[in-house]
């Protein structure tokens, strides 16, 4: 993972996960899943860019694990505890994966 590489995809996921929140918030109580989905993702993103975790690929590996390791997640705007757990540890999982294969960070779109 570069380092510019990194911390820009992850700047790029932050924005993207708060204009997905946005429209679920349009959509109601029946988007309240996605807006969970994207509150995970804004919630691990803006977690790894508060530290330096981006300047290698073993330092940015370590955190998604330490994140992994945590017992509970807390997070503004979630519609339920449970489900927004369970995307926190799987945007996580996906990220690990994709640290250890050093690819994927090129890809910007709105769903990973």
């Amino acid at each position: 993972m570069g380092c510019g590489r990194g911390a820009a995809w992850l700047d790029r996921r932050i924005v993207a996960a708060r204009a997905e929140q946005a429209v679920a918030a349009r959509g109601g109580r029946r988007e309240a899943d996605d807006s969970d989905k994207a509150s995970a993702e804004e919630m691990i993103a803006t977690l790894l860019t508060a530290t330096d975790t981006t300047r290698d690929q073993a330092t940015f590996a370590a955190a998604v694990r330490a994140l992994l390791d945590r017992d509970d997640y807390h997070w503004r705007g979630v519609h339920d505890d449970d489900r927004f757990d369970r995307h926190v540890r799987a945007f996580l999982r996906k990220l690990a994966k994709m640290t250890k294969a050093n690819e994927g960070f090129d890809r910007l779109s709105r769903y990973q």
